[in-house]
């Protein structure tokens, strides 16, 4: 069979701002686990600035027999656009819709969508691998766990696929399909690595633990210095982002991937997230000499309150220790915030903006609160009225979604254009981003001022 995975043409904001783009590394692994047995081919449209033209032709010359796309919320409505492409290219091709939003809402989906066939929910590769088996052999569907598919005029979910226990089984991904070179971050080629999957944490806003589970799976580190080392040696590639939930989870195997690194003489950098209660002075500093330089950490808020509140499990002193620790090792920390949560008013809100600033950050990335499907405070919303819209377009983390008693939705747009500018229009963090050579930062920071200024 011939395969064709898409990630859809978008202009997401974090590429729009900070001009990055990431590998898909979900298609990268369906890839591998279909490849040995089918012809596989993955486009990218967003690193190679694709139009849905661009797709199209591509379609065409490659003839598939299954296309399979995968999306997010925002970029929902492009997905949709890729598969009446693909019907249009060849109306006998199967099209497949995956990523977490399509797996919390695959009913409406495929409603709101006619072109697409069949929905593969939460973790793909076993799915994916089995679907198209039977697609090929024009098996019945009804026995593939984890899909959603229409059968004639009525739409049947199939049972929930067990998530894989020990992942260190699933293929690396197929990194030979993507225009690798075309990867950077701040001027440099850069890859993703996932180490693991899952996570034990319930916060409101978050959709993790139930798209991934609510347990941890954690890769050997033998297996994750093995991908390091191909991604190294094949790749030519010194800077590594690990896009785990929190890479510091475990850290007993944290500090064996450090000492991995270190063995094996790999020059490289690379940055992670973290809770702010999941990093010692021992790790931190182990990390440092790994070749760390930067630590992505969820505060969330600046009121002891709201994380209460929303389940995160963290105190504010957590949050400064976790920062001093990073700062005094020689890591930059970017700290992560949202305003606009459910119990939020201008004062809390106000909070938070000053308590990032008092913290020794290097940078701060401020959203504003989004429901997205497969969060407890989506369901709690829409149960409650309180979505402003189901455009699925506006779902993109800088416009408010949801009704907030505490202040109007006008107010929180506004606090969040002068967190930006308060944070960053700051004498330390602009002499930094000329120190360190964020230019990338820098171009992102001139947007927040002049979005700022726009919305005066």
């Amino acid at each position: 069979m011939k395969v064709c995975l898409i990630s859809p043409p978008y202009n997401s904001a974090v590429k729009s701002i900070v001009g990055v783009s990431s590998p898909p590394l979900g298609l990268a692994y369906i890839a591998s686990m279909l490849r040995q047995n089918h012809q596989v081919k993955i486009i990218d449209s967003n690193i190679l600035n694709y139009t849905l033209e661009d797709v199209e032709k591509e379609m065409r010359n490659f003839n598939p027999d299954i296309v399979g796309i995968t999306s997010v919320t925002p970029s929902i409505y492009a997905a949709y656009k890729v598969a009446e492409t693909a019907k249009k290219v060849n109306e006998d091709c199967t099209v497949v819709l995956g990523g977490p939003h399509a797996t919390f809402t695959p009913r409406q989906t495929l409603e709101e969508c006619k072109y697409i066939d069949i929905i593969v929910r939460g973790e793909g590769e076993e799915t994916t691998k089995e679907l198209v088996e039977n697609i090929e052999k024009e098996a019945p569907l009804n026995g593939v766990k984890g899909i959603t598919f229409r059968k004639e005029n009525e739409i049947i979910d199939a049972e929930p696929r067990p998530f894989i226990k020990n992942i260190d089984i699933i293929p690396f991904p197929s990194r030979d399909l993507l225009p690798m070179h075309l990867y950077k971050f701040n001027g440099v080629k850069y890859t993703t690595m996932l180490t693991s999957r899952g996570c034990p944490f319930k916060c409101s806003f978050c959709s993790s633990s139930r798209l991934f589970g609510g347990y941890w799976r954690g890769r050997s580190p033998e297996n994750v210095l093995e991908e390091m080392k191909i991604v190294y040696d094949e790749y030519n590639i010194r800077n590594i982002e690990f896009v785990d939930d929190t890479f510091t989870l475990n850290q007993e195997r944290a500090e064996k991937i450090c000492d991995g690194i270190i063995k094996e003489d790999l020059d490289i950098s690379w940055g992670a997230s973290s809770r702010v209660d999941t990093l010692s002075k021992k790790l931190v500093e182990k990390m440092k000499k790994a070749g760390c330089w930067i630590i992505f950490l969820g505060i969330e808020s600046g009121s002891q309150k709201i994380l209460d509140t929303i389940g995160k499990g963290i105190t504010l002193e957590q949050a400064k220790k976790a920062v001093k620790i990073l700062k005094d090792a020689g890591i930059q920390a970017l700290g992560s915030f949202i305003i606009g949560f459910l119990q939020d008013t201008k004062e809390t809100i106000k909070e938070t903006i000053k308590f990032a600033k008092s913290l020794n950050l290097d940078y701060a990335e401020f959203s504003i609160l989004t429901p997205y499907p497969g969060t407890p405070i989506y369901d709690y919303s829409k149960k409650n009225n309180m979505l402003l819209t189901e455009n699925w377009s506006k779902y993109t983390a800088v416009e408010p979604i949801i009704k907030i008693e505490g202040t109007s939705e006008k107010d929180v747009k506004v606090l969040f254009q002068k967190a930006y500018i308060t944070f960053y229009l700051r004498p330390r963090i602009v002499i930094g981003w000329f120190k360190n050579k964020q230019f990338s930062f820098m171009k992102s920071g001139i947007k927040a001022v002049i979005n700022y200024l726009e919305g005066r």
